[in-house]
C-alpha cells in the first residue's frame, strides 16, 4: 500500500525520500523479534512491521480506498491511461540508467528511445511507435545484480512492504525522476507535486479488487501481503540469475499483485 501526501508548497518527492531514509533508520533500531515467533525467517522485526502494517490499513480505509474508488467511477478509461502513461515515461531514465548498470543496453536504448520522443507531452501521450516493451528496472534490482544483500523485510509507513535493500534503491529511483532533475517552471512544478499522490491512487485504483481481496478475506492480511512482495520481487530478480529471462514488472506496478497468493 502506498500513500503520498500532497500540501501547498511541499514537495512529495524529496519528502518521500527522506521518509524512506528516515524509517529504515526507525526500524533498524527496533529490537529484533526472536526468530522461534517470526512467522517468516526473514522478517525480523515482525512485530514493528505488524504495528505499521496495521496503521497503513487504516489509511487506506480512511483515504486511498475511497479516493482510488472515485478515481475509477469519475475518471475516463483515457484519461487513466494518461496518467499511467506519464507515471511510466517519468520511470524511464532511471529504467535507462540502471539497464545500463546492468548490461542491458538494448533495453537502456529503448527506455531513452521512449523518455526522448513521448517528452514532447511529458509522457501522457505514446507518440513512440515502437512495439519492443521496455523492461522496468530499478536501483534495487542493479544492487542485486552486484550481489548486495537483500537485507530485513520492512513494512514502511504509508509505502508499504519493502526490503532494506530495496527501500535503498528506491531512494535513488526517486532522485532520477526526470522532473527533479530537468523540470522548471510553473508547469512541471505542477507536474512534479502531482506525481506521487497520482501515481498512489492509480497503483490502488488499478489493484482495486486484488487489494481489497487481500484485505477483506484473507486469514492474516499481514502474511499474505508479505508473501506476495517476495514472489514479485523473486520474479523482478529472474533474469539476474538466468540471463534473458527479462521482467517488465516494477516493484511500483504489480499488475498482478495479489493473484494466486493464497
Amino acid at each position: 500500500m502506498k500513500l503520498f501526501l500532497d500540501l501547498d508548497g511541499f514537495q512529495p518527492r524529496r519528502f518521500t525520500a527522506v521518509a524512506l531514509i528516515a524509517a529504515t533508520v526507525a526500524l533498524a533500531g527496533c529490537s529484533s523479534t526472536p526468530p522461534t515467533d517470526r512467522s517468516d525467517a526473514r522478517d525480523r522485526y515482525e512485530d514493528a512491521n505488524r504495528k505499521v502494517f496495521a496503521f497503513n490499513m487504516d489509511v487506506d480505509t480512511y483515504v486511498l480506498e475511497p479516493v482510488a474508488s472515485g478515481y475509477r467511477n469519475t475518471v475516463p478509461e483515457g484519461g487513466r491511461t494518461a496518467i499511467d502513461n506519464h507515471l511510466r515515461w517519468a520511470s524511464m531514465p532511471s529504467t535507462a540508467i540502471n539497464s545500463t548498470l546492468q548490461g542491458k543496453f538494448e533495453n537502456a536504448t529503448l527506455a531513452t528511445l521512449n523518455f526522448l520522443v513521448n517528452g514532447l507531452t511529458l509522457g501522457f501521450a505514446d507518440l513512440s511507435e515502437d512495439d519492443q516493451k521496455v523492461d522496468r528496472e530499478d536501483f534495487g534490482q542493479t544492487l542485486a545484480a552486484y550481489d548486495v544483500p537483500e537485507g530485513s523485510y520492512l513494512m514502511v509507513p504509508v509505502l508499504g512492504p519493502r526490503t532494506t535493500r530495496s527501500l535503498t534503491g528506491n531512494v535513488v529511483d526517486i532522485v532520477l525522476n526526470p522532473l527533479q532533475i530537468f523540470g522548471t517552471g510553473n508547469t512541471a512544478d505542477a507536474v512534479r507535486t502531482a506525481q506521487a499522490p497520482a501515481g498512489a491512487v492509480s497503483f490502488r485504483a488499478n489493484n482495486f479488487e486484488a487489494f481489497n481481496d487481500v484485505k477483506y478475506n484473507s486469514l492474516d492480511p499481514y502474511a499474505r501481503t508479505r508473501s506476495v512482495y517476495y514472489q514479485t520481487r523473486i520474479g523482478l530478480l529472474e533474469d539476474r540469475v538466468a540471463e534473458g529471462a527479462g521482467s517488465a514488472v516494477s516493484e511500483d506496478e504489480f499488475d498482478s499483485l495479489f493473484e494466486d497468493s493464497n
